[in-house]
Formats: structure tokens, sequence, C-alpha cells
């Protein structure tokens, strides 16, 4: 059987697994995970330091700062840190379906709508270079936002810790 060239690819192009990786890693907000390592830390601390415009006044009715500091400091700590995980949840799944869509050997696409769905069935080469960009770009991008919430864990965990003993 000959294997079809890259030209004859019939999904369309933007529903090609490597243009939809190219996307994510060029889009404001899922660029994030490729900066180095200090800047993406950066940005999940801007984050958290934002959520407390929201969190820091309910933190406050619920402990008010003069008498319970401590309590006040770990439940807007706390609050900002959900948000922080949600963030890090759009994350882990925007880069997961890419990842998935790059490991098949075949790739679903749809030519006008979704009632006319198709299945290609990728060549070897493409099938080789996207497990190569599954393995040397996209899976150390996860394992970076699982560091990230294992981080975040540890830090909620030792908040209740803190917390319980207070």
């Amino acid at each position: 059987m000959k294997e079809m060239p890259l030209s004859v690819c019939p999904v369309p192009t933007e529903q090609q697994p490597v243009n939809e990786y190219e996307q994510l890693k060029e889009s404001f907000f899922f660029r994030w995970t490729t900066l180095s390592g200090i800047a993406y830390v950066r940005k999940l601390l801007w984050v958290w330091a934002w959520t407390w415009i929201v969190v820091g006044p309910i933190a406050a009715a619920s402990f008010p700062l003069k008498k319970e500091p401590l309590k006040f400091a770990l439940a807007g700590s706390g609050g900002g840190l959900v948000f922080v995980v949600l963030l890090l949840i759009r994350l882990y799944l925007g880069w997961l379906y890419v990842r998935d869509r790059l490991g098949q050997e075949t790739v679903c696409y749809e030519e006008s709508g979704w009632y006319d769905g198709q299945m290609w069935e990728k060549p070897s080469e493409v099938l080789a270079r996207d497990r190569l960009i599954v393995a040397y770009q996209i899976q150390p991008i996860l394992n970076r936002i699982k560091q990230a919430f294992a981080v975040v864990a540890l830090l909620i965990g030792s908040g209740s810790v803190i917390w319980v003993f207070n």
C-alpha cells in the first residue's frame, strides 16, 4: 500500500493536530507554560495576587484582620489558590487534548459541520513526527503543570495544618 504524501492530507488545516499544537503554543494563555521557570511561576503568582481583590474582602468579612490575622491570611491565600487551581486545570486539559490528538494513529475531523465526521489514518512519518512532538515538547509541559499542582496541593495542605493547630 502506498502512503499518502503530506500534501494529500484531507484534514482541514485548522483541524490538523500539528497546527492545533502550533496555535496552542502561540496563544497568550497557553504560552505561559512554555516560558522559563521563573517567568512561569511569576505568571501564577500574578494570578494568585490579583485574586486577592475578590477573596480579600470575603476573608476580611469572615476573619477580621485585627482579631484573627493568621486565619485572614490563610483564608485569603487558600481562596486565591482556588483560582490558580482552576487555571492549572484549564492549562492541563488544553495541552492534554492536543497531546491526545497528536498521539493517535487516526485523526477525527469534520469537513463542513458536526454531521459529516471523517477519519484519516496518519502515514507513518506523520505519526512519528507527531509522537516526537508529544515526547519532547508537550510531555515536559504537562509535567511542569503537574509539578505546579503538587506545589499548590502542598501549600493548601500546609495551610490546613496551620489552620487546625492555630
